[in-house]
């Protein structure tokens, strides 16, 4: 890992116990700091990668509006289908699997969600163990409203684990197997 990347890194580590997601809004309702933190593992008896990424509700409303002009009023009372269907748009535009050095199609299994976040669960199917070689993500969920987004990314693929702070200027992570 890069000394700028490790720092990105432990500093959203020391950060997040202060903040317990919940506690990232100020006053006036805009972050601290934004973050996004998805998780891909590879599940060996299902042969493929499960992928779960946690956005803050309100910051994913926000790309939903300034993108497509929805008012999702995602985890309430009147959350629209059509700003839930808005949202896989939105994964599919923003959010790449590369197996390989090839971009692979994901499923986009559903969302729930946890006090302030929306967690999202998607699955890239039909990877052998024997062949994989290299996973890689490029993930620009939410940098296209909030210049300062940073997207955390853990892979955990065949015992290898690695750990990428993407930003606008560096996007894409890779893990070399």
């Amino acid at each position: 890992m890069r000394p700028r990347h490790f720092l990105y890194v432990l500093l959203f580590w020391l950060a997040l116990p202060l903040t317990s997601f919940s506690g990232v809004e100020s006053n006036s309702g805009a972050h601290k700091f934004y973050v996004s933190v998805t998780t891909v593992e590879y599940a060996q008896k299902e042969e493929s990668l499960q992928i779960i990424s946690r956005i803050f509700i309100d910051d994913l409303e926000s790309a939903l509006l300034a993108r497509y002009d929805v008012k999702a009023d995602l985890g309430t009372p009147g959350e629209s289908e059509e700003g839930i269907s808005y949202i896989e748009r939105y994964f599919n535009s923003k959010f790449t699997v590369f197996v390989n050095g090839e971009v692979r199609k994901y499923t986009f299994l559903g969302r729930k969600y946890d006090r302030d976040q929306v967690i999202c669960y998607l699955e890239v199917s039909g990877i052998p163990k024997a062949g994989l070689e290299s996973v890689g993500i490029q993930n620009e969920i939410l940098m296209d409203v909030f210049e300062e987004q940073k997207n955390l990314v853990h892979l955990k693929i065949l015992g290898e684990k690695k750990s990428y702070v993407l930003i606008r200027e560096n996007n894409k992570g890779m893990l070399n197997l």
